[in-house]
């Protein structure tokens, strides 16, 4: 951005100057830890309550409990798959460095969570439904999204100019994500095993008050760590990318 568009800008739209990889990297250092400890706080409480206070379920059992990790695994890998397709839409549309970059970060946690909600899933299934797996709509395109994180971050390894790896995981993760509302409406579209969604927007909850507390405090702190996960990568991809300019021959000599 030039000094005459920077002095155009009102005072409020400053924020713009962190758009560029040198002046966000300081920034996300800052930033990241005071996410990671929300984080533990967070999932110190959310499994205190889902595991040790909230009541037991009166038709499944202690098995139930799972949901206080499966669910804000399933919510977040659906989540995190939309912000990391967003940036990848603004970096192709704007030709933005940091914006590929932050896709490319998010990427390994969003499978994470996606790995994550498909083993816990199996974990609550058996016992609940008597198998591990069943090819049902929404297992199935869940594992379709972990397939398409493992997908966008192979095709962006696969090239090693970053710009064409940057715009060609960029169309792949803007394709994929019609695999989003396919994965949150399954159950209503399609006859699953899984039950309809226990918090909504439109009605009132249908668990019990403690049960809904724990939930909200596991997604909270899963937002968290997510949020930390990624401001951490994208200061490694930026040095990575941004090995042969000064500033990070600067920083790496000061950290010697």
């Amino acid at each position: 951005m030039s000094s005459a568009t920077r002095e155009a800008l009102p005072q409020g739209i400053t924020w713009f100057k962190y758009a560029a990889p040198q002046t966000f990297f300081p920034l996300a250092g800052a930033l990241a830890p005071w996410f990671a400890a929300i984080a533990v706080v967070l999932f110190v409480a959310g499994l205190y309550i889902g595991f040790f206070v909230a009541p037991t379920d009166a038709q499944q059992g202690e098995a139930y409990r799972i949901i206080f990790i499966h669910v804000p695994a399933a919510w977040m890998s659906m989540l995190i798959y939309l912000v990391m397709a967003f940036w990848a839409g603004v970096g192709l549309a704007f030709n933005t460095r940091l914006s590929h970059m932050m896709a490319s970060a998010l990427a390994p946690t969003g499978a994470l969570f996606t790995f994550l909600a498909l083993w816990t899933g199996a974990l609550w299934g058996k016992p609940t439904w008597g198998t591990w797996w069943a090819w049902d709509a929404r297992m199935t395109s869940e594992l379709l999204l972990l397939f398409l994180y493992f997908g966008f971050m192979a095709l962006q390894a696969a090239i090693d100019d970053p710009r064409r790896a940057d715009k060609a995981g960029a169309v792949l993760a803007l394709v994929g994500v019609i695999n989003i509302p396919i994965i949150y409406f399954s159950v209503k579209w399609w006859n699953t095993l899984h039950q309809g969604a226990s918090v909504s927007l439109k009605s009132a909850p249908t668990m019990a008050t403690t049960m809904l507390t724990g939930m909200l405090v596991m997604v909270f702190a899963c937002w968290a760590y997510a949020i930390a996960a990624a401001l951490w990568r994208v200061r490694c991809i930026i040095l990575e990318r941004e090995r042969r300019s000064d500033w990070v021959r600067d920083y790496l000599g000061a950290g010697r």
